[in-house]
């Protein structure tokens, strides 16, 4: 019996790709990388942060973790001008927690439109 517990697939790309979305694995929760999943992303850096932590605070919720067990966030913006909108929006949702963070630049993701994927590890306290 597996110790792993994941959340159901959120789209036919993560089943038919078969990757998991978040896992926890004993007190560690991890979460890939996490884009904004409207159809439409907003062409604003801060905007699709704010839903990836808002998404990201969903699954570790969902595998029995709090935003306060957060440790580490890994952000990847394509502009490092939308840095201080990606580190804004962690302020907003993190700043209390206190984890560690890297914000790097990158040349491009999945989809041109998105502009920022972040990962997230957390440890569950008991």
């Amino acid at each position: 019996m597996s110790d792993r517990t994941r959340i159901p697939p959120r789209s036919q790309f993560e089943a038919d790709v078969g990757f998991t979305r978040a896992l926890r694995v004993g007190d560690r929760i991890v979460v890939a990388g996490t884009v904004d999943d409207r159809p439409e992303p907003p062409a604003d850096c801060y905007e699709q942060a704010d839903r990836c932590y808002t998404l990201i605070q969903s699954y570790i919720e969902e595998l029995g973790g709090t935003m306060a067990d957060v440790v580490r966030v890994r952000m990847f913006v394509t502009d490092i001008a939308d840095g201080d909108k990606a580190s804004a929006a962690f302020t907003k949702h993190l700043k209390a927690t206190c984890p560690t963070g890297t914000l790097v630049a990158i040349s491009a993701l999945y989809r041109p439109e998105i502009l920022i994927e972040i990962e997230a590890e957390a440890v569950v306290r008991s």
